[in-house]
C-alpha cells in the first residue's frame, strides 16, 4: 500500500492532535514510557531541544493517519547526519507500512543533503529484525533510568551531598533558575562541550559543537516549550574555572514529571566528585521547589560505566534498554 508523509505545521491544531493520538497509540505498547499531550507536541514542533525543531510527519494511508515520521538534524555540528524514524498504529501493523515509511523519510533525508542517518527503537526482536533487514549496523545501546521519588528514602540526597563534600576540596555550587546569565554562556558552553568525552560507542558521530548563542538557545527552547529550567555549577574558587554542570527541567504541564539532561564534568577537574555533588544537590533543589514532582528520567549509553554508578546511587532504577543504529546512503 502506497504511503504519503504529511508534515505537521504547530499552527495546525488539528494535525497535532492527530498526531499526538497516533504516537500516544505506540507510546502504549511500552507502558513504561509517560504519553504526550498535543501541547507537548505543538512545543516540540515550535522548539525543538535546543531552537532548531525536527521535521515531523503523519504517515497517511487510503486518507488514514496510519503512523507518525520524523527527521531530526542540527546545523551546528555533523553536517552530514540526520536521526530519521518512523512508527505505524498499533492497529496498521503487518501491511507493510512501517518498511513503506521509512523509505520515505529516509528520502526527505536525503534530500536534505544528508547521507550519514540514524534511527533507534526499543530493545526487542521487531526492532533488531527491522532493522537488521534494511541494512542498518546495530552501533550503541543506551539505558533509560528513573527515578521515582516518592520511593527513596528520606535523607538520600543529603546523605550522598554530605559525601562527596568531603572529597570535593576547592570547589563551590551556585544554582541558577531559569536563563543563564549573559557573561556565563560562554564559559557554560566551554564546560557543557564535555559531554563530548562521554562514551558513544560505535557511533559514527562527530564532536557536539557548543557555543555560547547555542547555549542560550538551549535554555530558550526548553522555557518556551514550558519547561522549569534548573542548572547548577561547579566552580574552581581558585580560578572561577566552571568546572561542572548539571541540567534538570520540570514539565510545567504535568509538574509530576521531570527530566535530568546533561551532567558533564570538565576533564581537568575530574576525580574530586563533582557529578555525584552536582546531582545529589539537584536532587535537594529540586525537592525544595518542586513538591509535586514525582518522577525524573534520564538516558545513558549503556558503556558509560561512571554516570551510571552515580544515578544508581541516586536512586534510579532501569526501565528499558533502548538500541541505535546507523546506515549511510
Amino acid at each position: 500500500m502506497d504511503v504519503h508523509l504529511r508534515e505537521v505545521d504547530a499552527d495546525d491544531r488539528d494535525a497535532v492532535e492527530r498526531y499526538a493520538a497516533v504516537d500516544n497509540a505506540v507510546r502504549a505498547l511500552s507502558p513504561w514510557v509517560h504519553p504526550t499531550t498535543p501541547y507537548r507536541v505543538e512545543m516540540m514542533l515550535r522548539n525543538g531541544w535546543d531552537g532548531e525543531p525536527g521535521r515531523h510527519f503523519l504517515v497517511q494511508a487510503a486518507g488514514e493517519d496510519v503512523g507518525i515520521a520524523s527527521v531530526d538534524t542540527t546545523e551546528y555540528d555533523n553536517l552530514d547526519l540526520a536521526w530519521v524514524n518512523a512508527a505505524i498504529h498499533p492497529e496498521h501493523r503487518r501491511r507493510g507500512l512501517g518498511t513503506a515509511a521509512f523509505d520515505s523519510v529516509v528520502e526527505v533525508a536525503r534530500g536534505m543533503g544528508r547521507t550519514k542517518l540514524g534511527t533507534d527503537s526499543w530493545d526487542d526482536e521487531p526492532g533488531r529484525s527491522f532493522a537488521a533487514a534494511r541494512g542498518w549496523d546495530l552501533k550503541s545501546t543506551a539505558i533509560n533510568r528513573r527515578q521515582h521519588l516518592g520511593e527513596l528514602e528520606p535523607g538520600r540526597a543529603d546523605r550522598l551531598y554530605d559525601e562527596a563534600l568531603a572529597h570535593v576540596g576547592e570547589y563551590e555550587l551556585e544554582r541558577i533558575e531559569g536563563r543563564s546569565p549573559a557573561d556565563l554562556l560562554e564559559p557554560l558552553a566551554v564546560a557543557t562541550a564535555a559531554i563530548n568525552d562521554a562514551p558513544l560507542d560505535d557511533l559514527d558521530i562527530e564532536d557536539e559543537v557548543f557555543t555560547g548563542d547555542r547555549v542560550a538557545a538551549y535554555e530558550n527552547a526548553q522555557l518556551a516549550s514550558g519547561f522549569r529550567l534548573y542548572r547548577i555549577i561547579a566552580r574552581h574558587r581558585g580560578t572561577g574555572e566552571i568546572a561542572g554542570l548539571t541540567v534538570a527541567t520540570v514539565d510545567t504541564e504535568r509538574p509530576a514529571q521531570g527530566h535530568q539532561h546533561d551532567t558533564s564534568v570538565v576533564r581537568a577537574h575530574r576525580g574530586h566528585r563533582l557529578g555525584l555533588w552536582l546531582k545529589a544537590d539537584m536532587m535537594r533543589w529540586l525537592a525544595e521547589t518542586e513538591p509535586r514532582l514525582e518522577t525524573i528520567d534520564t538516558w545513558n549509553a549503556e558503556s558509560n560505566d561512571h554516570m551510571i554508578g552515580v544515578n544508581e546511587r541516586l536512586g534510579y532504577r532501569v526501565m528499558a534498554r533502548g538500541l541505535e543504529f546507523q546506515r549511510r546512503i
